[in-house]
This record gives C-alpha cells, sequence and structure tokens, in this order.
C-alpha cells in the first residue's frame, strides 16, 4: 500500500507540474499578501530572504531560495505534496509561460492550527528581463487535493557578477592574448621583416698555418743549405757521418756531457 500510495502522489505530481504551467496568473494585480484558498481554510505566505530593497532578482546558475509558511486553520490535518511554479511574461495583454520550474515533494502534515515554513529552490538560466513568477503548493486534506497560490508577483532576471578572478574569464583573456600574439607575430615576418636589410655574418678567418721544414740540413761549411726532403742531388761527394744522423746517448743527471771535437 505505501508503494501504491507513492506512485500515485508522484503521478499526481506531474499533474501538478502541468496544472502550475497551465494556471496563468492575473496580471492586474500583484499576490505578494498571504493567499487563502476558497475551499480550504489555509493561509499560504512566500518570503524570499536574498530579495532586496528594489525588488526580487533571480540570478542565473545560482539557486533562488524562497520560503513557504503554511497555516492550516481546518478542523482536520493537512498535507502539504508538492510546490512548484511558473515564469510568465508580464504583458497584460498576452501573457505566456516562459518557462516552468522544478516541482518538489513534501509530503508534509500539518496539523490543526499550526503553522509551518518549507523552504522551495529553483534555478534559473534566462536572457535578462522582467518576469512574473507564480508560485503554487498542493495540498490534501481528507482525501482530496487543492491548490494554493502562494506568490504572483515581478521578478528580474539577472546575470551574476563578473569577476576577474573567474576562472572562465582568465582563459578567455589568456585565449585572446595568445591570438593577439600570434597574428602580430604573423604581420611582422610577412609585412615587416622583408623591408628590413639582413645583416651579414662575418666570415671568419682562419690563421695561417706555419710550416717548418725539419729536413733541411746544414752543412758545416759555408754554403747553402740542401734539403733532404728529395734527392735532388749527388750523394758522393757527401761524407757519410753527415748523411748518417748520430743516435742519441742517454746522460746521466748530475754529470757534463763530453765535448766532442769537429771531425777534420
Amino acid at each position: 500500500m505505501p508503494r501504491l500510495l507513492d506512485l500515485a502522489l508522484l503521478l499526481f505530481g506531474f499533474q501538478a507540474a502541468g496544472v502550475f504551467a497551465q494556471a496563468a496568473p492575473e496580471v492586474d494585480e500583484e499576490v505578494e499578501n498571504p493567499s487563502t484558498s476558497p475551499a480550504l481554510a489555509v493561509t499560504v505566505e512566500a518570503a524570499f530572504p536574498d530579495a532586496e530593497i528594489f525588488g526580487i532578482k533571480l540570478v542565473n546558475g545560482k539557486p533562488a531560495e524562497s520560503v513557504l509558511s503554511f497555516m492550516n486553520e481546518e478542523p482536520e490535518p493537512i498535507t502539504v505534496q508538492f510546490i512548484g511554479g511558473s515564469l510568465w511574461t508580464i504583458d497584460p495583454q498576452n501573457s505566456r509561460i516562459v518557462r516552468n520550474l522544478t516541482t518538489s515533494q513534501y509530503a508534509i502534515e500539518i496539523p490543526p492550527g499550526e503553522k509551518q515554513s518549507l523552504p522551495y529552490r529553483f534555478q534559473t538560466n534566462l536572457h535578462p528581463q522582467d518576469l512574473r513568477l507564480n508560485l503554487a503548493a498542493v495540498i490534501m486534506s481528507q482525501s482530496t487535493f487543492y491548490t494554493v497560490q502562494a506568490f504572483n508577483g515581478t521578478v528580474t532576471v539577472v546575470d551574476p557578477d563578473a569577476s576577474i578572478f573567474d576562472p572562465q574569464i582568465l582563459f578567455l583573456y589568456l585565449f585572446l592574448l595568445a591570438s593577439a600574439l600570434g597574428v602580430g607575430y604573423w604581420f611582422y615576418t610577412i609585412w615587416v621583416a622583408p623591408y628590413f636589410p639582413q645583416k651579414r655574418r662575418a666570415a671568419t678567418k682562419k690563421a695561417p698555418v706555419k710550416k717548418i721544414d725539419v729536413g733541411a740540413v746544414h752543412s758545416d761549411t759555408e754554403g747553402p743549405a740542401v734539403s733532404t726532403g728529395s734527392k735532388a742531388y749527388n750523394e758522393e761527394w757527401i761524407p757519410s757521418h753527415h748523411i748518417q744522423r748520430p743516435e742519441a746517448r742517454r746522460v746521466k743527471s748530475g754529470a757534463r756531457p763530453k765535448s766532442r771535437g769537429r771531425a777534420e
């Protein structure tokens, strides 16, 4: 039985959402004072804690909170089943629905002569404009359902205040800066850089390599030096001790090498 009752309440909740959407509010006067149903002695009053002096503002992307206070003046207990609402245009001649709000299920019983406050939260994502907000509650009393209007007034839909520390704003700034730098660099390389003279790199000079001729042998006698790099001379008249170089001898440390006389 409890499951069947929950299913019946859920189905009725969808029907109640349709009632909230189809019941266009009267635009001649605003119902901001406590409202009562003609067939049910229940008073409903809506309050908005975040309301400002200049009116009620609904910030896009931020949950709006309202508090509905129910006063049961019936001799029998009542049960608040659902609370929902809708947004309408403020055109008095041709008012039309703009958006259906969330329908919340409560199923809270209020004894006779007592007062109960219930919070109702909803969220908007619309273009900034002035609309008419209609809030209503579905109340069950002695197996009979009643729809009681809680609020019918003008509200203003606004966008949230932009902050420079918002991650989306920072990412947008970085993207625009990178795009501007890329376009500037492309414009400079295509249209500006070709008109400037290009600097030529100075050629590196290599140091000249000095060639040392170690093959030249000078004779003891006066005369031109004879190069041994090529055999363009006659070796017959050159003494043998000039052709063959003497072997280097090891000299002990501290010992004075003996002077070798010149061979005659």
